[in-house]
């Protein structure tokens, strides 16, 4: 029974890490279906949804209005959540610019973008957080991909930083999104990538359906909407938007397990697109990205103790077990000296990271297995003002 739960475990590893990647790339290569791009100026509506942002409202509004586009064809709305404290007025300083407040009930993120999306006249609508800071051809370089008719939806590449020199921040979750991102440019070229991020992605106004479900991701579910009525959702390398990394190890634990259980509950709203005769390859995406990453917590713990119990068969058990114990002590000691500068070492934050992202994983299919939703949003910001544009 140990040597199966070893192999099963380990296989299963191996496909999440190395073997869907290799899939998707072949698959890729097979498919090559490549975007039609050019440069076009549609009307633009981007909206912009805060909550308490006084800290960094003022700074995104200002590189939005420094942004390489048209002006007469860039609409700027803020929706304001409920905010209490000095945003909305923040917000009212820049009406002669040309942006509009939404001020609004605290509902929920999802509502104040149906909303904001109600109001909102331009062609394509474009998504951000308040703490993003876009790249200043960013809007431009989303939008190319529309000249496609194919193309319903694009996201962007989002840059973690930590000061204005635009050093890289929390090692391990820029470890994890450039993967993500290579896996995203990869995913594009069989159809569609799973799904946009939230800072920076856009869709054709005509598509946009109104969200109801507050305990899922907004991204997730307004990006999905899009393969789900059939067209494709593409990656823009060089659409960049440019975020402050959290550095509180605790923060950042509370942050994934949010995002992970209403990303698993999007899973849930959008079953039917698991369905592969009809969405082919993207079905197989959905399932690794959204179901099987988020059981690695679990063919880790069978691993490793399947691992021990079988350390006396053999050398390669020994072998599995030793490097396991070794990399959980390294994870420990990773722990104990985050604060600390030798805590950035690559050999203690990537172990780290790791089973911080992992136990959060776990934390979320618990949550989803009792029920347990998360239906408030609660930024975790930084000013933007490190961003580095």
């Amino acid at each position: 029974m140990s040597v199966l739960a070893f192999w099963i475990s380990l296989g299963s590893l191996f496909f999440v890490y190395a073997g869907f990647a290799m899939l998707v790339i072949i698959v890729g290569a097979v498919l090559n279906r490549e975007v039609r791009k050019e440069s076009i100026t549609p009307s633009v509506s981007m909206i912009i949804a805060a909550y308490n942002e006084e800290s960094s409202i003022a700074e995104k509004l200002d590189s939005v209005l420094e942004l390489d586009y048209p002006k007469d064809r860039l609409e700027i709305i803020v929706a304001s959540d409920g905010s209490d404290d000095g945003t909305e007025a923040i917000v009212s300083m820049y009406a002669d610019c040309g942006v509009r407040l939404l001020s609004l009930p605290r509902r929920g993120k999802i509502h104040a973008l149906n909303d904001a999306v109600a109001e909102a006249k331009g062609d394509i609508l474009v998504f951000s957080d308040a703490n993003s800071i876009y790249d200043k051809k960013a809007v431009r370089e989303l939008v190319s991909n529309f000249a496609d008719p194919k193309v319903g939806g694009v996201g962007g590449n989002t840059i973690y930083t930590t000061d204005i020199n635009g050093d890289t921040c929390g090692h391990g979750e820029n470890l994890y999104w450039n993967y993500d991102k290579w896996l995203k440019e990869m995913e594009s070229r069989t159809g569609s990538i799973i799904s946009a991020h939230g800072a920076i992605y856009a869709i054709r106004r005509e598509l946009y359906q109104p969200q109801i479900d507050s305990a899922v991701t907004d991204d997730f579910a307004i990006s999905t909407s899009i393969i789900e009525q059939g067209y494709r959702l593409v990656f823009e390398k060089e659409a960049r938007a440019y975020e402050v990394a959290i550095p509180a190890a605790n923060r950042e634990f509370w942050r994934k397990v949010r995002m992970m259980t209403r990303g698993l509950r999007g899973v849930l709203l959008r079953k039917a697109l698991l369905n592969p005769f009809r969405y082919g390859f993207y079905s197989l995406i959905l399932f690794t990205h959204k179901f099987l990453r988020r059981l690695v917590s679990v063919m880790l713990l069978f691993l490793f103790v399947s691992s021990i119990t079988l350390i006396s068969d053999g050398l390669f058990y020994r072998v599995c077990a030793i490097s396991q114990s070794i990399f959980y002590v390294l994870a420990g000691i990773g722990f104990l000296l985050k604060d600390r500068r030798i805590g950035h070492l690559r050999v203690l934050y990537i172990p780290f990271f790791y089973c911080l992202a992992n136990s959060a994983a776990l934390v979320a299919l618990i949550n989803i297995i009792r029920g347990h939703q998360i239906e408030r949003w609660q930024p975790q910001r930084h000013s933007p003002g490190s961003a580095k544009v």
